[in-house]
């Protein structure tokens, strides 16, 4: 076995792929992806002073090329109060090695796109009780007002 690493499938570097996969038919570029990274407050051990394992993935939601116009117009409306300057950052730290906080960074931006660019629901169709289910709860309600009326003292 050579000394070169075997990369994963899909993959030309190690946690790199070709893009981020939002849903079926919709994929992030890797290069309209801006990774940081810093030292990380938290758990750590011998490295935790050296290592920057702390991860801040931005994505700058109002440039892409990803989205269509009308995506793109709703993840906008709806992160509104998550962007600065249309971009959307997402910071992990919760893991002690920086690629499984790549890994969570990349998820997080994913789940956080899907739900954005989601279509609203459908409205809700106004609907009236059924004769039935009104009669039940006034025989209810008479019946429970006749139960306390029973508690009160008799007159004399």
């Amino acid at each position: 076995m050579s000394g070169r690493p075997r990369w994963p499938l899909g993959c030309d570097t190690w946690g790199v792929e070709d893009g981020l996969r939002v849903r079926a038919g919709i994929t992030i570029p890797e290069a309209e992806l801006v990774w940081r990274f810093s030292r990380s407050s938290g758990p750590g051990g011998q490295s935790v002073n050296t290592t920057d394992s702390r991860v801040e993935l931005s994505f700058d939601v109002a440039a892409t090329t990803a989205l269509s116009e009308t995506l793109r117009t709703r993840a906008l409306e709806r992160l509104a109060s998550r962007l600065v300057d249309g971009v959307i950052t997402i910071t992990a730290s919760e893991h002690r090695s920086q690629w499984r906080n790549r890994e969570a960074a990349r998820e997080r931006l994913a789940v956080l796109l899907r739900e954005a660019i989601a279509p609203p629901p459908r409205p809700r169709r106004p609907t009236r009780p059924t004769k039935g289910s009104v009669r039940r709860r006034l025989d209810d309600k008479k019946r429970r007002g006749e139960t306390k009326r029973l508690r009160n003292r008799p007159y004399d």
